[in-house]
Formats: structure tokens, sequence, C-alpha cells
């Protein structure tokens, strides 16, 4: 399937649904089961192309893993127990497992070559090269730190001091790791950002201390503490959450309520923005569940929506979720500013500007500069024409973004690259089609 056409929005709806498991606990889930000693399990694991690449790179490194129907077993060695082979490995279209694996690679001293899809391989790696060498590890790559890049570890590794600035859980989560592999203390001052690895940390009782500061967090490492293979139950992934979230804000008349989503304080920054805007929004039924917040998400239909000047300290709490912000921003009453999100060129495609585009196709003024957007929002827009989104390095957010568009606001669509979803939410188009059969 090249493209799917939508040409009606949606009739109102009021429904339950379950989204797939947290792309970014399923991703560090297994790359700290491989480190584990014994038998692990993860039940809920997303079963995306991103995860699915995950798997398949701890099996070439000789991990054990057996993908059954309800769960993922994986049997680990214990630390620093890949196998000493020299070996290329692909991370496919995913920048959380490629920076990641790359701090586990760092004590290992076969040489690796990892490499990626075109997407990837457009993307930065310097920001976790760059703390990773002094760890010890050695690195080569042919052009501005992109891939394919070799990695040869070392076995004489000494603990670090880290300042990550950027607000990346990325390149804080790939010095942690190496940190887990190395003896001594590791020192980490990062920018706050999604804080996954740390509970996960936290929660294998792993020796880490960690200071909350306004503006960043103070993190030590202890390396070297073996650990035991772990269960472990993958809530909803909130990214995926937020496009039925805003396609039930911009609806009429429709209700939905989303299960077990994890809403761990640094990942809901899309749902305090949307808040801010006026969006009905209510958690129901909060637990603590191995170190992560999981609650109900219950989303009503929301007539008015205000402008917002979004305030810079929330962009890392959301930065996967700012195109649909933008799309609520094109409904809202006045103009709404967004700064300070050149990490969103950064991505798989270029989505600030993508983003601009869209809205412009849409009929939305927006101005835009390289790190900034602002978007002059049209409550009573109406899209009558035909809009054709061919999706830039096959983003499966663009994607999605669009689909939620066509559906809520009408017009006559296009979307190109359907099976860019496989990336990360597999089940989109299956909640979609269920929503629209079982409308009111």
């Amino acid at each position: 399937m090249t493209s799917i056409i939508v040409k009606k929005k949606i009739t109102p709806f009021n429904q339950t649904i379950n989204v797939n498991g947290d792309k970014s606990l399923s991703i560090r889930w297994a790359l700290l089961a491989s480190q584990a000693k014994g038998k692990s399990k993860a039940y809920n694991l997303l079963r995306s192309l991103d995860v699915l690449s995950t798997l398949d790179c701890l099996k070439k490194l000789g991990v054990k893993v057996k993908l059954k129907r309800k769960y993922c077993e994986i049997i680990g060695k214990g630390l620093n127990k890949f196998q000493k082979k020299t070996l290329t490995i692909n991370a496919g279209n995913s920048g959380t497992l490629g920076r990641l694996i790359l701090g586990l690679l760092t004590h290992h001293i076969s040489k690796i070559k990892l490499v990626g899809d075109r997407s990837l391989s457009k993307r930065d790696f310097s920001r976790v090269v760059v703390p990773l060498k002094k760890f010890g590890a050695k690195f080569k790559y042919k052009s501005k730190c992109k891939l394919p890049i070799e990695i040869i570890g070392t076995n004489n590794s000494k603990p670090i001091s880290y300042y990550e600035k950027r607000g990346s859980a990325q390149c804080k989560s790939a010095v942690m790791l190496a940190a887990l592999n190395t003896p001594g203390i590791t020192k980490i001052k990062a920018a706050k950002s999604r804080d996954h690895t740390e509970k996960m940390f936290q929660y294998l009782k792993l020796p880490i201390k960690i200071k909350s500061k306004k503006n960043f967090d103070l993190i030590q490492i202890k390396g070297l503490k073996q650990f035991k293979g772990f269960n472990y139950n993958v809530p909803s992934d909130i990214s995926s959450s937020a496009f039925f979230i805003v396609l039930t804000l911009l609806s009429k008349n429709s209700r939905l309520k989303i299960k077990n989503v994890n809403i761990n304080p640094t990942r809901i920054g899309i749902i305090t923005i949307l808040k801010r805007m006026g969006a009905k929004i209510q958690f129901k039924n909060k637990k603590k569940r191995m170190g992560e917040l999981v609650a109900d998400l219950i989303i009503k239909s929301t007539q008015k929506i205000k402008s917002i000047n979004c305030p810079t300290h929330l962009n890392s709490q959301a930065i996967d979720e700012f195109l649909l912000i933008f799309l609520c921003a094109a409904k809202a009453k006045g103009i709404s500013y967004f700064k300070d999100l050149s990490e969103l060129d950064q991505k798989e495609s270029p989505r600030l500007k993508l983003g601009s585009k869209i809205l412009n196709m849409m009929g939305i003024k927006t101005k835009l500069t390289k790190s900034s957007i602002k978007i002059y929002g049209n409550p009573e827009l109406k899209i009558n024409h035909k809009i054709e989104l061919k999706n830039y390095l096959k983003d499966h957010r663009v994607f999605m973004m669009g689909m939620i568009a066509a559906l809520s606001q009408g017009g006559y669509w296009r979307l190109h690259d359907p099976d860019s979803v496989k990336t990360s939410f597999p089940s989109f188009l299956k909640l979609i089609k269920k929503i629209r059969k079982q409308t009111k």
C-alpha cells in the first residue's frame, strides 16, 4: 500500500482503546536485559520495527532472544558479555537504539560497525561519540560523525564527568549505559529530559544517586554491579496515544478512553501544553508500576482552543509530539508561538519545516525561523481542497499527523507511505479503522 485517501471527516465517537507498548521503555528493557544475568521477560513489548531492530542487534551480539505471542524473553550472560566478534549491526530507523547501544559497546573490545537506514544515516552521532570517547572507546567514521560508524571499545575504561546541555535523553542514557559497565563513579549533569533510564536503574536497584535541581539533574552511577534478570510490564506509549488525544479534541461531540498509558512526568509535556490551550483531558486509575506512573486517559472534544506562547521548559517533554501541538494551534483563536525547537529538525525528518509546510497546505499562515514558529490560528478553518502529503524520508509521525489532520479537519487528502507506522505504532491504522466503524 503506497498511499491512503481520506475524503471525509470522522463522525462523533465514544470509544475505549488500548495503544501499543511504550517504545522508549521497550528498547531500554531489551538493552538492560542483555546485561542482566539470567532470564528476563517483557509483557506488552512494542512489536515495532525499532524494537525488532533492537532485538536483532542483540541476537547478532550473541544474546539469546525469544519472541513469543504474549511476551519477549531475553537470556543475558551479564555485564560486558557480548560475543567477541567483528560484525555489523543495523539500527534501522531508531535513533534511540543507535545511540544507546553505543553506550553498551563502549567496553566491547571487538570492532562493531553500526549502520542505519537512509533517515538515521543523516542524523548527528557526535553528541554521543564525544562523551563515549572519554571512557576510552575508539570511533571511526567517514563524514561529520554520521552513520556508518565503527566502534572498538576499551577494557581499561575510567569514569567520567559529563554535562548534557541539550535536554537529550538519548545522550544522557548512552553515557549511563557506558557508566553501568565502568568501574568507579561516573558523574552526569543533565538538562531536564525524559528519565526512563534512571527509573529503570532504580527499579533494578543499581547504584544510582539523583539530585533534582530546577533546570538540571545531578546523576552519579557506580559501575560494575551485576544484576539478575527481571520481568517488566510495558505500559502504553504516551507518544502514540497523543495522535488519538488530538483526534478526539479536534472532533465534534466525541469522547475517548485510552487504557494504561505511561504518564511519566518527563513525557507528558503534550498534556500540559494542551491543557493550557483549553483541552479536556483527565487521568483516572493512577498507579505506580515498576517505577513508572500509569493511568487511563479520558479525553473529550474541545470546542474552544486557546493560543499559547509555549514555555521552552516544556520542549523536551513534548519533543516527539510537536507536530500534533501545531495542528491544535492551527485551530486556536489567536497566534501561538513556539521557540527553541531546532532539535525538531534533528529527528527522522526536518519536522519543524514540515509542520509549517503542512499547515500552509491546510490554509494556515505561519512564520518560520530555524528554531521557532508562529502559527496564526483559525477556529473557523474549513478545508475544501485537495492535499497530497508525500512523506519526507518516510517519517512515521508526519504520516500519522496527516491522518489526524484529514480526519479532524476534512478536505481530500492523499497520504503517502502508510507503512511508515510500523516504525513506532503498528496498530495505528487498525485503531483508526475501529473508531471510524464504531462511531456514534
